[in-house]
This record gives C-alpha cells, sequence and structure tokens, in this order.
C-alpha cells in the first residue's frame, strides 16, 4: 500500500489526515513542534480557559463544522451569548457600535447608519452614493483599499472597512487583493453594479437560517484546541510523529525522499501544508522555480494578549463582544475580545476574561518588546479605550511571527503561476493559509481537497 507524507500539523494537515485515515489510506503526519495544532492552542490558567491563537470558526464555511462532526465532537459546538452581540469602532476617542444594517462594510439599512456618529454626514451621503458609481469596466485586480474607496468613500475605508478586515487578516488595504480577498465584492459590482442593490437583494432571498444553536461565530466548549486535539486522536497517535522537522524534499525514481530530524524516511506522496516560505526552503533544490513563486507571498507577524480581571474591579460596562481600532487612530493594539462575554466556559464566576490583538502593518514592532511590557501595553490600551482602570490577576502572551500570508494584489496570478510549477511534481500537494483563505473553513476545506486528489490518483 502506498503511503503519504502530511508535513506541519496545523489545522490543513490534521484535516487531510482525518479524510486519509476515512479513506483507509496509510499515511504520516511529521510535525516540527512538540505538539500538533499550530495556532490552534487553548490552555487553561487558574481556572480560565485561554485562547492562544483563533478563538472561533464561520458556521458559514461548512468544512469546520464537517470535521467537527467527522471527529466526534459535535456536542461541543459552542455558540456566542447573543445577549450581548455587537460590534464597537474605536473612533474620534470614543467606542461607536457599528450600526445595525452594515454587512461587512456595506450599509443595507437607512436609519441605523443616519443615526450613527461613526461616519460624518459627508462620508454617509458619500456611502449612499455607491449604487450611483459606475462599474469597473476591465477585469484587473485592484487594491481593497482602491476598490472601497472608489465604491464607497475614504472614510468608510478608514472607519469600517479596514478595522474589520485587518483584524482577520492582520494585512494593508492599500496593496491587499480585493479579487483573492474578497471575491463576492467583484462578483456583486460585475453582476449588479452596486454592493448595495446586490447586498439588499441578498438579503431578501436570503435561505432559512440553519440550527439554532449556530450563531455568526462558533467556538468549542472546551477552546478550539480541542478541534487539533480531536483531530490528532481520531487520525491516530501512531500516525503523527512531532519534534520531526522535514528539512528538505527530494524526488526520487519513485515518490519522495525527505530528510528529517529523525533521518531519512521516503513516502510515494508529499501533502505539504507548512506556510509558504517554509514550503519553498524544504523544495528549493527540488524545485527552485516552485520555491521562487513561493517565496513572494508576504506574511505579517501577530500576537495576542489575554488578561484576568475581577469584575468587581472592572468599574466600567464593557460593550458587545469588543472592538476594533482603525489604524487612523495611530493606537498600540488593533483590536480587543471579551472573551468570557462573547463565549461560555471561558472564566470562572466573578471574574472576566479580556483578549487584545497586536501586530500587522505599523504594529509588529511591538511584538518584539518583552511579555510584561507587551502586557503593560494592552493594559494601558484597555484603560484609555474602554476605561477598564484595573490592575490584572495575570497576562498571557502568545506570538505567531510571519503567521498571517498578506494576499497582495496579483495574489490570484501568483496561486496560478504556483498551481503550474507544483503540477510538475507528481505526487506532491501544497495546502494550508498560503494560498486560498487563511480562515480556519479554507485550511480545512484544503486539507479535505488533497485527501480527495490523493485518493482519486
Amino acid at each position: 500500500m502506498k503511503k503519504v507524507a502530511i508535513v506541519g500539523a496545523g489545522i490543513a494537515g490534521l484535516a487531510c489526515a482525518v479524510a486519509l485515515r476515512e479513506k483507509g489510506i496509510d499515511f504520516s503526519v511529521l510535525e516540527k513542534d512538540p505538539e500538533p495544532g499550530g495556532k490552534l492552542r487553548t490552555e487553561v490558567v487558574d481556572a480560565f480557559t485561554v485562547e492562544a491563537g483563533p478563538d472561533s470558526f464561520l458556521p458559514e464555511k461548512h468544512w469546520t463544522v464537517d470535521l467537527i462532526r467527522r471527529v466526534g465532537l459535535a456536542d461541543e459546538l459552542l455558540p456566542t451569548n447573543e445577549e450581548h452581540k455587537g460590534t464597537y469602532i474605536y473612533s474620534g476617542g470614543r467606542l461607536h457600535r457599528l450600526p445595525e444594517g452594515v454587512m461587512l462594510m456595506v450599509p443595507t439599512m437607512f436609519m441605523p447608519m443616519l443615526r450613527s456618529r461613526l461616519i460624518s454626514t459627508t462620508g454617509k451621503v458619500r456611502m449612499g452614493m455607491e449604487v450611483l458609481v459606475p462599474r469597473k469596466k476591465d477585469g484587473s485586480d485592484e487594491s481593497l483599499a482602491r476598490f472601497v474607496g472608489r465604491r464607497l468613500g475614504r472614510e468608510c475605508l478608514e472607519k469600517i472597512a479596514e478595522p474589520l478586515v485587518a483584524g482577520i487578516h492582520t494585512s494593508d488595504p492599500d496593496n491587499m487583493s480585493v479579487k483573492a480577498v474578497f471575491p463576492r465584492f467583484v462578483e456583486m459590482e460585475r453582476e449588479r453594479g452596486s454592493l448595495i442593490r446586490a447586498m439588499v437583494a441578498g438579503a431578501k432571498r436570503a435561505r432559512p437560517a440553519g440550527p439554532a444553536a449556530m450563531t455568526y461565530f462558533m467556538s468549542l466548549k472546551d477552546g478550539m484546541g480541542s478541534l487539533a486535539a480531536g483531530c490528532a486522536a481520531f487520525a491516530g497517535a501512531e500516525n503523527i510523529r512531532t519534534s520531526c522537522e522535514v528539512r528538505e524534499v527530494a524526488k526520487a525514481a519513485s515518490g519522495y525522499d525527505l530528510a528529517t530530524g529523525s533521518g531519512p524516511m521516503h513516502f510515494d506522496a508529499v501533502v505539504l501544508s507548512t506556510p509558504s516560505y517554509v514550503t519553498a526552503r524544504i523544495v528549493g533544490r527540488m524545485a527552485p522555480g516552485l520555491a521562487g513563486r513561493l517565496s513572494a507571498i508576504e506574511w505579517s507577524s501577530t500576537a495576542t494578549v489575554s488578561l484576568a480581571f475581577r469584575e468587581k474591579d472592572v468599574k466600567t460596562n464593557l460593550p458587545g463582544f469588543g472592538f476594533i481600532v482603525p489604524r487612523v487612530e495611530k493606537r498600540k493594539i488593533n483590536a480587543a475580545t471579551w472573551s468570557s462575554i462573547k463565549w461560555a466556559h471561558r472564566a470562572p464566576p466573578g471574574f472576566l476574561l479580556v483578549r487584545a490583538f497586536v501586530g500587522g502593518p505599523g504594529g509588529e514592532k511591538f511584538i518584539e518588546a518583552g511579555d510584561g511590557e507587551l502586557a503593560a501595553v494592552a493594559t494601558g490600551e484597555l484603560r484609555e479605550i474602554a476605561g477598564i482602570d484595573a490592575k490584572p490577576l495575570f497576562a498571557k502572551v502568545y506570538r505567531f511571527p510571519r503567521s498571517m500570508p498578506r494576499y497582495t494584489v496579483g495574489h490570484l496570478d501568483r496561486v496560478a503561476a504556483i498551481d503550474d510549477e507544483a503540477a510538475a511534481c507528481d505526487g506532491l500537494y501544497l495546502i494550508g493559509a498560503s494560498l486560498r483563505g487563511i480562515g480556519i473553513g479554507d485550511c480545512v476545506r484544503s486539507g479535505f481537497e488533497a485527501a480527495d486528489r490523493i485518493a482519486a490518483e
């Protein structure tokens, strides 16, 4: 029976392992870290459930829910506490609720936007004029900043679009590819001529909602780290080798030879779920053209700072699920989530867990600070922005250097060229966040699709 190597035990690699196990295909997962899971890491600290990386996923991208059900964690699905639902934007020294009816960044309701003090009167008029803006005539790619500025105006870009997108992609809208990041917007403009018209029409014909327990964001009761653990258990501990770094992949007469920290290995096929810059290094001698294409993808570094408080020490109201900060405000954090308000099972009764986000364009310098200094930065920002004037019981800092790919203008063309180069390496598969989506759902899908291709071929 042929055997497959999966290099990297992030969620994409683990999803591929789960699918291969279901198909009865022999495989080994090779992971350089001591534990599988990649950025999906959950730690219990003094009865607080602290997320290092992602704290949730979008059930709209159904592959994650499919994976959760496959590994037997369906009963652990956790919706948000909808009674606290709401997104706030820090602007002009105060927190503004994102107006009702704003979908992604497109206004679909008149009165909530009219009443909001987030956008000036001139900015609101400019956003409303979007229905009159002519559609783009050619099919070329453009930056998100140019797209949003062209259709909805500069103020919408700076106060709504940029912070919403930066909170997910940690990229600069000035060079972020709208085709790669928001292909739906490009399609709306092409087909409807207006984002507002398309959004309103879409809302009217929206399909009935899914199960009542599903909310826009979902998590797991014991944290997202339990998904990684569940996948690893399903795949089988005997099939996962940790502390095993793959240093090089070379084409053999049949299959591939791998140089690893544990010695040479041979496999019939190889799935690389590593970041593009790592993949480039691994395949550099075997496929220099592919390595060059992969090396062109840029990456951002990020960090999270989780802070625990006694509820009685926090003398201010914490609105919604948290807030995001536009880059024009020149603050030291990008966003904050009231973790124990947004989710159940995150803090003991009488306590509060808050998580601040640092990094991305303009903010990567703060990541280089020590844990104490970074915690002090987050504490100071929360005091000035949200009025949390209390001493935290503890702070947990997690850094993720070069962890978020930047889909800059022309990204889809680069991906097409990467696909062409990879096609020459029969039995080599590239999955993960580097190419076709940074979210958990997109990474899971890439793992599933690689498993299907392996089974078919």
